[in-house]
């Protein structure tokens, strides 16, 4: 069974080209979950691992696919690199099921609720990371709290971006502060804490020393 299900996931792209499945990326993709640090000469960076999101893209209606077409989607879920293991264990079973059902069942709300145990995983390890700043921090609490699939992916998406830069923000405010700085890394702070979230991640963790280099 299991070599014939290996097999099914090679073959399962070919087979149906109708079946197109989209992993949204995540904002920073397995996004380092880095933050601000307390001093203005300190950026310190973690790696987080985090989920994205599957989703199944089809012009035929999931109760309208036929026993194969239920198969193939799973099996291709299943053989994304990205899908979290929640995602693969709740594949595996359907597929273990070995019913149209339970295929369905899966695509319809299985899928939806895995991804979510994934993503609260991944926001937990967020919340965990020893170096995420307080807008991080609290962003990922707000998720945990409200606890729905869609509030952990709104955070793991978007929010956790747009933490980020709040607290980047004042890791390059904390470093404009510093009089001591030269006329070069000031120029480069002040046009990076008007930039975008990347602007100022590239800023703290690269551009603030190749400036003083």
């Amino acid at each position: 069974m299991r070599q014939h299900r290996a097999a099914l996931i090679i073959a399962a792209g070919a087979l149906a080209p109708a079946l197109l499945l989209t992993t949204p990326a995540f904002a920073a993709g397995a996004a380092g979950a880095t933050t601000a640090a307390p001093a203005a000469t300190v950026t310190t960076t973690t790696t987080v691992t985090t989920t994205t999101t599957t989703t199944t893209t089809t012009d035929i209606p999931v109760d309208e696919m036929s026993e194969d077409d239920l198969r193939i989607a799973v099996l291709r879920i299943l053989a994304d690199a990205r899908s979290g293991k929640a995602v693969v264990r709740e594949a595996n079973r359907a597929l273990d099921a070995g019913t149209a059902d339970a295929l369905r069942a899966f695509l319809k709300t299985g899928l939806r609720l895995a991804q979510a145990e994934d993503d609260r995983v991944a926001v937990v390890r967020i919340l965990g990371a020893k170096t995420s700043g307080k807008a991080v921090v609290r962003e990922a609490t707000k998720a945990l709290e409200t606890d729905t699939p869609e509030a952990l992916r709104a955070f793991l998406e978007t929010g956790f971006r747009l933490a980020q830069a709040e607290d980047d923000r004042v890791a390059v405010a904390r470093i404009l502060a510093d009089p001591t700085i030269s006329s070069a890394l000031r120029k480069a702070a002040e046009k990076a804490i008007e930039g975008t979230p990347e602007e100022l991640r590239y800023f703290l963790e690269t551009g603030r020393y190749e400036v003083d280099a």
